[in-house]
């Protein structure tokens, strides 16, 4: 049997699973184009960017507005934009991301 991981060494890669993942991708500003608008984005989510373009909103703290705080799930997953659909979990820039947003465990 293969030996158990240790949830504290940062050395080691850890697979990110629907149940880790943190949404560390949602703090990454979201463009939008008229296909995402076609999902039906609810329009309190989205705002116009320093350069006239349309983005998702974040909130203060940097989340994107449409992840709900308690559960960390994006509370428009089936009309989400296509840039959030291609940010494949597990994937480099996920790893990146979660490398620059999560604090390694203090020993």
């Amino acid at each position: 049997m293969p030996a158990t991981p240790d949830p504290h060494d940062t050395t080691a890669p850890q697979e990110v699973s629907c149940f880790n993942c943190e949404a560390c991708c949602c703090r990454l500003e979201v463009l939008l184009d008229s296909d995402d608008l076609a999902r039906n984005i609810p329009h309190h989510l989205v705002e116009e960017d320093a350069w006239g373009g349309l983005v998702m909103r974040q909130e203060e703290d940097g989340w994107c507005a449409a992840v709900d705080r308690n559960t960390m799930l994006c509370t428009i997953h089936s009309r989400r934009p296509q840039n959030c659909r291609d940010f494949d979990i597990g994937s480099f820039e996920c790893l990146e991301e979660r490398a620059i947003h999560l604090v390694p465990a203090q020993h």
